[in-house]
């Protein structure tokens, strides 16, 4: 078996992170992006200088092994994997037929979902969504029309959330695993 020490031409799914902070959960979610083939997507403002030393100490060498694209906010990552404006998806939800549909289904991780993420079926090409690490997902973001569904990671009573990287690499296998690990040994 040949393997490629470049990122898949086609991801299987997309991780996005909206604003992200903490320079460290950047560079461990590079590093779970490398191992599944998925294209880690980053929406501004970021909190940290991408090119800091701890996004890069976290992410090993494993930056040049991911698709890693920044985007200048969240409407502009939104519209570049579902090719549909927030205002197209408005007017599409208004029309339902005709109207502009999203060519991606963008799941928004969030504490205050009530669906778990392993009730859904993942397919090819879904945006798995996270916030930034100190607020999450912000009511606008969770109000946009693009957003497929809100998801949650169940967790103990009294727990407020968990860690960014670890949220998205635990969702991120399970997309991974439905869509029968493709690429991966």
């Amino acid at each position: 078996m040949t393997t490629s020490p470049r990122p898949a031409a086609d991801p299987p799914f997309h991780i996005l992170f909206d604003q992200p902070q903490i320079p460290p959960n950047t560079g461990n979610a590079i590093r779970m992006c490398a191992g599944t083939g998925a294209a880690l997507h980053l929406a501004g403002p970021l909190g940290f200088n991408f090119e800091e030393k701890h996004v890069r100490r976290a992410g090993l060498d494993y930056h040049d092994l991911a698709d890693v694209q920044l985007h200048e906010d969240f409407e502009a990552a939104a519209a570049h994997l579902t090719g549909v404006s927030r205002k197209q998806a408005e007017l599409g939800r208004k029309q339902a037929e005709g109207g502009a549909q999203p060519r991606a289904r963008i799941f928004a991780f969030t504490t205050h979902a009530e669906t778990w993420f392993t009730d859904v079926e993942f397919r090819r090409g879904d945006v798995l969504l996270f916030g930034p690490e100190t607020t999450g997902l912000d009511e606008d973001t969770l109000a946009d029309p693009r957003i497929t569904a809100q998801l949650r990671i169940p967790m103990l009573p009294a727990r407020r959330s968990m860690n960014l990287s670890n949220a998205a690499a635990v969702a991120a296998y399970e997309a991974w695993r439905q869509l029968g690990f493709p690429g991966g040994l």
